[in-house]
Protein backbone atom coordinates (compact mmCIF):
# COMPACT_ATOMS: atom_id res chain seq x y z
CA UNK A 1 0.00 0.00 0.00
CA UNK A 2 1.27 3.46 -0.89
CA UNK A 3 0.48 6.39 1.40
CA UNK A 4 0.61 9.95 0.15
CA UNK A 5 0.96 12.04 3.29
CA UNK A 6 0.22 15.77 3.32
CA UNK A 7 1.09 17.64 6.51
CA UNK A 8 -0.43 21.12 6.70
CA UNK A 9 0.28 23.91 9.13
CA UNK A 10 -2.37 26.63 9.26
CA UNK A 11 -2.90 29.89 11.09
CA UNK A 12 -5.47 29.56 13.86
CA UNK A 13 -7.68 32.34 12.44
CA UNK A 14 -8.64 30.17 9.42
CA UNK A 15 -9.19 26.93 11.34
CA UNK A 16 -13.00 26.66 11.14
CA UNK A 17 -13.20 27.67 7.48
CA UNK A 18 -10.22 25.52 6.50
CA UNK A 19 -11.51 22.43 8.36
CA UNK A 20 -14.89 22.76 6.68
CA UNK A 21 -13.25 23.11 3.27
CA UNK A 22 -10.97 20.11 3.85
CA UNK A 23 -13.73 17.83 5.12
CA UNK A 24 -16.48 18.81 2.69
CA UNK A 25 -14.62 19.88 -0.44
CA UNK A 26 -10.92 19.13 -0.74
CA UNK A 27 -10.62 15.57 0.61
CA UNK A 28 -13.78 14.46 -1.23
CA UNK A 29 -12.40 15.99 -4.44
CA UNK A 30 -9.10 14.15 -4.06
CA UNK A 31 -10.92 10.87 -3.46
CA UNK A 32 -13.25 11.53 -6.40
CA UNK A 33 -10.26 11.46 -8.76
CA UNK A 34 -10.31 7.69 -8.32
CA UNK A 35 -6.58 7.44 -7.59
CA UNK A 36 -6.97 6.89 -3.84
CA UNK A 37 -9.05 4.34 -1.97
CA UNK A 38 -9.41 6.16 1.32
CA UNK A 39 -8.12 9.04 3.40
CA UNK A 40 -7.38 9.55 7.09
CA UNK A 41 -7.50 13.14 8.39
CA UNK A 42 -5.72 13.90 11.67
CA UNK A 43 -4.78 16.80 13.95
CA UNK A 44 -1.38 16.97 15.65
CA UNK A 45 -1.83 17.15 19.42
CA UNK A 46 1.80 17.17 20.58
CA UNK A 47 4.09 18.91 20.43
CA UNK A 48 1.95 22.00 20.82
CA UNK A 49 3.00 24.82 18.52
CA UNK A 50 2.15 28.41 19.40
CA UNK A 51 2.68 29.50 15.79
CA UNK A 52 -0.15 27.50 14.28
CA UNK A 53 -2.14 24.29 14.06
CA UNK A 54 -0.89 21.18 12.30
CA UNK A 55 -2.96 18.58 10.47
CA UNK A 56 -2.20 15.58 8.30
CA UNK A 57 -4.09 13.76 5.58
CA UNK A 58 -2.98 10.32 4.53
CA UNK A 59 -4.31 9.17 1.17
CA UNK A 60 -4.04 5.43 0.51
CA UNK A 61 -3.56 3.92 -2.93
CA UNK A 62 -2.63 0.47 -4.18
CA UNK A 63 0.26 1.29 -6.53
CA UNK A 64 2.94 3.91 -7.13
CA UNK A 65 1.51 4.33 -10.63
CA UNK A 66 -1.87 5.50 -9.31
CA UNK A 67 -0.11 8.00 -7.06
CA UNK A 68 1.98 9.32 -9.94
CA UNK A 69 -1.07 9.67 -12.17
CA UNK A 70 -2.71 11.76 -9.46
CA UNK A 71 0.39 13.96 -9.15
CA UNK A 72 0.63 14.43 -12.92
CA UNK A 73 -3.05 14.83 -13.78
CA UNK A 74 -4.92 16.19 -10.75
CA UNK A 75 -2.65 17.58 -8.02
CA UNK A 76 -1.76 20.95 -9.61
CA UNK A 77 -5.35 22.14 -10.01
CA UNK A 78 -6.46 20.84 -6.60
CA UNK A 79 -3.47 22.49 -4.88
CA UNK A 80 -4.25 25.74 -6.67
CA UNK A 81 -7.76 25.75 -5.21
CA UNK A 82 -6.25 25.83 -1.73
CA UNK A 83 -3.93 28.69 -2.62
CA UNK A 84 -6.78 30.61 -4.25
CA UNK A 85 -8.91 30.26 -1.14
CA UNK A 86 -6.37 30.61 1.70
CA UNK A 87 -3.33 32.26 0.15
CA UNK A 88 -0.33 32.27 2.43
CA UNK A 89 -2.31 31.30 5.56
CA UNK A 90 -1.04 27.71 5.36
CA UNK A 91 1.96 25.66 4.32
CA UNK A 92 1.97 22.03 3.21
CA UNK A 93 4.68 19.38 3.27
CA UNK A 94 4.24 16.23 1.22
CA UNK A 95 5.80 12.79 1.54
CA UNK A 96 5.32 9.37 0.03
CA UNK A 97 5.40 6.25 2.18
CA UNK A 98 4.91 2.53 1.74
CA UNK A 99 3.37 0.15 4.25
CA UNK A 100 5.49 -2.78 5.39
CA UNK A 101 3.61 -6.02 5.74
Amino acid sequence: MIIYNVTIKIYADIEANWLNWMQHEHIPEVLATGYFDRAVFTRLLEPHDEEGLTFSVQYYTSTPRRYQQYIDEEAPKLRQKGFDRFGDRFIAFRSLMETID
